[in-house]
């Protein structure tokens, strides 16, 4: 072992004295933790007024759907607590929804994060910690005992564990391009399981701009392509606001390597639309920009998606990037085994920041609501190994791994915070619900 590794490994080690990997486990909310309520509303404040209610709604609906909405209350619960100081580029918000497969520009399907609005360097056990209870809070709302939450939780954890000391033993080129394909997992999915998995594949490979086209739109009677409108969902845009997406258009062109910029130059504007997304992200500007290539069987759908202050910014040292879509598209591509050839990034109308991206590009995320447990936990394990990956690129593998060694101990720790923060997280969304039914917030539900 050189010199440089044997100081990463004793750092790793010494960090221990710090902060046990078995204290990781303990999470008591403190007299003076933040009302979570507050910490939503205040989000709201910079959001589309008659967008909330939407997002309310959808993070009522259960303490899965709560956790999903809230990554800025977990983000305030974790920075209080002692961290290792072991840093590496965060996700922000790694809960079970936020991986799944996509397609790299050599069109294999790749399983790995989808998700980076929040990412920034931070201590690696916050990514770890957000997947546990993520993991947990999922088992329980499909009704399963704590028993079962803890295994798969616990899971996860020994999957990033085991992982990380692998990467720790490769060299920097074979950590750079170490990928999970859907070959690789294929062999782990259970005979009975096959055919469902197989299935899940298939329709990731249908989510294209094609089929984006086929559901999205509909062709006039002079044989152009036209948005259909689906309010509030998806709205039309006033003239004002649909000249700024098509004038930003030019501007984000620059931020893209130049071979990219003559694949767009292939494509002409069509139509833009205002559309909602996700849970956490409801009321946060988002549009979709329709592009016709050869014909208007060429489409080409793209996101732009608003991208505001991470929630994890006012606990960690300040963003590198003072343009927050810069900030999502360098940790995105700094994460991802393989990124989208569209990602890049523009300023918007009133100064806001905005990335752009492929509306659907071969992208699928797993059920989870009827998991059971077994295959709860062997998914589980699949976010935890590609956890372990993004974060090795990126930060201090070699550290990390010594911290975590060999025993269970962390594994243990991570099922433990689990089941305390899925505690937490139930007691959270109780509030949110009796909040809501007594008109102190109001909510959209079914939408």
């Amino acid at each position: 072992m050189t010199p440089d590794l044997a100081e990463q490994v004793r750092r790793g080690r010494s960090v221990r004295k710090q902060v046990p990997r078995s204290s990781l486990g303990s999470w008591i909310p403190g007299a003076d933790r933040p009302d979570p309520l507050d910490i939503l509303e205040e989000q709201a404040r910079s959001r589309v007024p008659e967008l909330v209610p939407i997002r309310y709604g959808r993070m009522a609906a259960s303490p899965f759907a709560y956790l999903r909405g809230a990554p800025a209350v977990m983000a305030a619960d974790l920075a209080p607590q002692p961290t290792t100081g072991l840093t590496v580029q965060l996700c922000g918000d790694a809960h079970l929804l936020n991986f799944g497969v996509f397609a790299s520009p050599e069109r294999t399907l790749l399983f790995d994060l989808n998700d980076f609005d929040e990412t920034l360097p931070g201590p690696f056990e916050w990514d770890v910690q957000r997947l546990a209870a993520s993991v947990a809070v999922a088992a329980r709302d499909n009704g399963q005992p704590d028993e079962k939450a803890r295994r798969a939780a616990q899971a996860a954890a020994e999957s990033y564990r085991t992982t990380m000391a692998r990467l720790a033993g490769l060299g920097e080129l074979d950590v750079w391009y170490e990928r999970i394909t859907t070959d690789d997992i294929a062999p782990l999915v259970r005979k009975l399981r096959r055919e469902r998995f197989e299935a899940q594949v298939a329709k990731a490979r249908r989510r294209t701009s094609l089929q984006a086209v086929a559901k999205l739109t509909e062709l006039t009677g002079e044989g152009r392509r036209h948005i259909v409108h689906d309010p509030p969902l998806l709205e039309a845009l006033d003239l004002p606001e649909a000249a700024e997406v098509r004038k930003i258009l030019g501007a984000y062109r620059g931020t893209l390597p130049e071979d990219r910029r003559v694949l767009l130059d292939r494509f002409r504007f069509t139509e833009a639309a205002r559309k909602v997304v996700g849970v956490g992200s409801v009321g946060t500007r988002c549009y979709v920009a329709l592009l016709t290539g050869r014909d208007t069987d060429d489409p080409l759908f793209l996101q732009i998606k608003e991208a505001q202050r991470s929630v994890l910014e006012p606990h960690l040292p300040r963003s590198a990037y003072r343009h927050q879509g810069q900030r999502v598209v360098a940790g995105q591509r700094l994460l991802q085994a393989a990124s989208d050839i569209f990602l890049g990034w523009v300023s918007g109308p009133q100064g806001r920041h905005f990335y752009w991206r492929q509306l659907r590009d071969m992208k699928g995320t797993a059920e989870i609501g009827d998991m059971s447990p077994s295959v709860l936990r062997d998914y589980a394990g699949l976010c935890g190994r590609a956890l372990a990956r993004a974060h090795a690129r990126s930060g201090e593998r070699v550290a990390i791994a010594a911290y975590l060694g060999g025993s269970d101990r962390f594994d243990r720790a991570m099922a433990d915070f689990a089941l305390a923060y899925a505690d937490r997280t139930a007691a959270d969304h109780t509030d949110l619900r009796a909040a809501v039914d007594s008109g102190a917030i109001k909510a959209t539900t079914g939408v």
